[in-house]
């Protein structure tokens, strides 16, 4: 099976690769940007498989996307790439708005042409999955759960260009008939995040003796999911999904911001103690909240459960530890994924 990735140099993408080729079936050509989240460091254990292939391309340049397509002739497409950090989103939504929704349109129809002239077993065979968040679907009380059929109330300019994109791989399917499939995931962690995203820049952050930035109160929820967890939810989607259908996919985890900096301070006072012999709780410091900042995430992820048999396999307990172990055992990598545009500043305060 031809499965090209999208954003596959990405964090969720780079797992998902590294996963899927264990799969003696599955071939892979991954099509990525390289922005700079987007890092073949992330890739080097499968950089001259025989069944991996990269090109450096944009989704939103039609001509390369359609050429992929001639080329590679993919059984599956699997679109992973996205801007995806809030912060960035309000600061500069411009580049969400291009690659997010106008790339994934691009993609579409790179998708729809070639789909139409495929044999008729190979169109029946073809899927397309999209791969989203649950932000699409806003902020939540104190109570209650995002379901696949929770309506769509997007608050930061990236859920809102997540959620266009969504609403236009539904209105492909419902339109061309193109067999798409999709997902909607809680917050991802685990190997391989670019470190901007809350655990690895507290990780890094903590180990360098700087402050640990908590956005207001620090009581903002999150269902937290193992990259790893999603990615097999993925493969199980693909197997086994129905057309048209979505799919919640969450790690049962809610979890407050200020909760997991106090875990990931209490695992690195264990793992790592500061040499002064002083928790890692003495850096944290509390900033201005993030402009619109949803107070809670939480997903039913029942659906999948109950239809598709995927359980996640990581509790958090469990699933931080292997995290915080890997970004302590790979310091060079964090090291060079960071070009230097980025060192762990202040983003979206909705101030520049």
């Amino acid at each position: 099976m031809n499965v090209l990735v999208t954003g596959g140099a990405g964090f969720i993408g780079s797992n998902f690769i590294q996963i899927a080729l264990k799969n003696q079936d599955i071939h892979i050509l991954n099509l990525d940007k390289l922005t700079y989240a987007g890092n073949l460091d992330s890739l080097c254990s499968i950089e001259h498989h025989s069944r991996y292939t990269f090109v450096h391309g944009d989704i939103c340049d039609q001509v390369t996307v359609d050429q992929i397509f001639v080329d590679y002739q993919p059984d599956v497409v699997v679109h992973f790439a996205a801007e995806s950090h809030v912060d960035r989103s309000i600061d500069g939504p411009l580049s969400f708005i291009q690659t997010n929704i106008n790339g994934t349109f691009v993609l579409l129809e790179g998708t729809r042409k070639y789909w139409n002239n495929l044999q008729c077993d190979l169109k029946e065979k073809f899927r397309f999955l999209h791969v989203s968040t649950d932000e699409v679907y806003g902020s939540l009380g104190a109570t209650g759960y995002f379901t696949e059929e929770t309506p769509y109330v997007p608050n930061s300019p990236y859920s809102a260009s997540k959620a266009s994109s969504d609403h236009l791989v539904r209105a492909y399917h419902h339109t061309y008939g193109l067999p798409v499939l999709m997902t909607n995931c809680s917050n991802n962690y685990g190997p391989y995040q670019f470190p901007e995203k809350l655990i690895p820049l507290m990780i890094l952050n903590a180990l360098e003796g700087k402050p640990l930035p908590v956005y207001g109160t620090g009581q903002n929820v999150r269902d937290w999911l193992y990259v790893e967890d999603h990615c097999q939810a993925i493969l199980k989607v693909l197997q086994k999904g129905v057309v048209g259908e979505k799919y919640n996919i969450g790690g049962h985890n809610e979890k407050t911001n200020l909760s997991i900096v106090h875990t990931l301070c209490d695992v690195l006072d264990r793992k790592s103690p500061r040499k002064d012999g002083l928790s890692y709780r003495e850096q944290i410091l509390f900033v201005k909240d993030r402009p619109g900042h949803d107070l809670r995430y939480a997903i039913d992820a029942s659906k999948i459960e109950r239809e598709l048999g995927w359980y996640p396999v990581e509790t958090f307990e469990t699933g931080i530890i292997k995290t915080v172990e890997w970004y302590l055992g790979h310091g060079d990598w964090c090291s060079r994924v960071t070009d230097g545009s980025y060192r762990r500043e202040r983003l979206g305060s909705g101030e520049s």
